[in-house]
């Protein structure tokens, strides 16, 4: 085993930071110097946000570390990884800027950035060879130095009792001296190579939160309004991109009549459907927000358009009036469909579409495990039949704003079986329930 040890002694003035190290894991000092095409920016900021996104959902499905290890391995293999190395490590720092940019602008997107990536790097960095791990702690500058074999063999039999040795704290390993990792002695503490991902991790977290902050100012002062025509409607998209079906199509060429709805809603409809659906029959009248993502997601489950415009006319009429409706909503419906204006065919809103909403007064759409209040959202899942310890584990989920998990909770709760991709979509959620309910006839 081979010993490193803390020196305390301050390191030399920061070096020039380049985009990455010696080794193959680049540390992201300093953005490439690269020219990038529009499509590459965007694809490849993609493909890596598909690798963080599996990341944070391993992490809220609480994955053991050997578990996420294995799982990282496998995200990036099947994402970032390009016959020829040269091109998987300009992938690699090109996305990692990309998505920086993207997740720059709000503390709240900083945040979930700053963990995603800090948690890819630790594992990233667990897979690289000894050497590599070195020539990373040089690239950090850390003040740690190898130990030389005379002193090894001098507090050699201590290293190997360290959990009985700790006698004070270091400032530089508290997490490792928290877990009684490390030996220390006058005022160094000895750290073996297997946990020296901890030290190099807190540095590389360190750097990506302050460079955020700092490509937020850049981003706010100039690259905004500079890129408004070109890259800022791409770079504005991605923090809410949604990566599955799109169910624009129902699936299995599915239809579902008007008649079939109200049980539909009861079996088979997410939370948010069955919500905007009794809102609807209660006050004969849904706002913009809550007639596009209710009426799409119609469309997505096979609600043709003569019976999308006979059911919202039946509604409304009973408010508005048939005539003022038709010169009103009919238009729109057809819109949505394809069937006016630039003949565009609408496709469902997605989970992270829909959590990221902001509805107001008067407004019915968005998620409920974000948008609902406690109470509201205890007594909507009740009526579900959803109660007791699953409930306050829904609850759980929420109030750490996995709003996602709470909905696939949701669903396997009232299904009785697992949802081992979890609910990302209001019409997967639909599909899924179709497809188990069939199953049990």
């Amino acid at each position: 085993m081979e010993i490193v040890r803390s020196q305390r002694q301050l390191a030399a003035a920061a070096a020039a930071g380049g985009s990455g190290g010696a080794g193959a894991l680049p540390t992201y000092r300093a953005a490439p110097q690269l020219e990038v095409r529009l499509e590459e920016f965007e694809l490849f900021a993609i493909d890596r946000l598909r690798v963080l996104k599996g990341i944070s959902d391993g992490l809220s499905r609480g994955k053991r570390p050997e578990e996420m290890e294995k799982l990282v391995s496998e995200l990036w293999k099947t994402h970032m990884r390009h016959q020829y190395p040269a091109e998987t490590m300009n992938k690699d720092i090109i996305s990692h800027f990309v998505l920086r940019l993207v997740y720059c602008r709000t503390e709240e997107l900083r945040k979930w950035f700053l963990s995603m990536e800090t948690t890819l790097f630790r594992y990233r960095f667990r897979l690289e060879s000894p050497e590599s791990q070195r020539t990373l702690m040089t690239e950090f500058q850390l003040p740690y130095k190898a130990l030389p074999h005379s002193e090894f063999e001098a507090v050699k039999d201590k290293l190997g009792q360290v959990a009985r040795s700790i006698g004070q704290s270091a400032n530089e390993v508290p997490d490792l001296v928290a877990s009684r990792r490390v030996f220390l002695s006058k005022g160094y503490a000895y750290v073996a190579m297997s946990q020296v991902v901890s030290l190099v991790v807190t540095q590389f977290r360190c750097n990506i939160s302050k460079a955020l902050v700092l490509t937020n100012r850049k981003w706010t002062a100039t690259i905004k309004e500079q890129e408004k025509d070109r890259l800022t409607p791409i770079v504005e998209a991605l923090s809410n991109a949604y990566f599955g079906p799109d169910y624009s199509k129902p699936k299995d060429a599915a239809e579902m009549s008007l008649k079939d709805i109200d049980q539909l809603a009861k079996s088979s409809f997410p939370l948010c459907m069955r919500h905007m659906l009794d809102k609807l029959r209660e006050n004969h009248h849904l706002k913009h927000g809550g007639r596009m993502q209710f009426g799409l997601f119609l469309k997505g489950a096979g609600l043709k358009l003569e019976d999308a415009l006979a059911f919202w006319r039946a509604e409304f009429s009973q408010k508005i009036g048939s005539e003022r409706f038709d010169k009103e909503y009919a238009y729109s419906i057809r819109h949505n469909y394809g069937k006016e204006g630039k003949r565009i065919d609408y496709t469902p809103y997605s989970c992270q579409k829909i959590i990221s909403a902001t509805p107001s007064v008067g407004d019915h759409h968005g998620c409920p495990y974000r948008h609902f209040g406690e109470e509201n959202l205890r007594a909507a899942l009740n009526k579900m039949g959803v109660g007791g310890h699953t409930l306050e584990e829904i609850m759980d989920k929420v109030k750490n704003r996995h709003y996602q998990l709470a909905c696939t909770l949701t669903f396997e709760t009232t299904h009785g079986v697992s949802c081992d991709s979890g609910i990302n979509h209001p019409n997967q959620y639909f599909t899924e329930s179709q497809k188990v309910l069939r199953a049990k006839v």
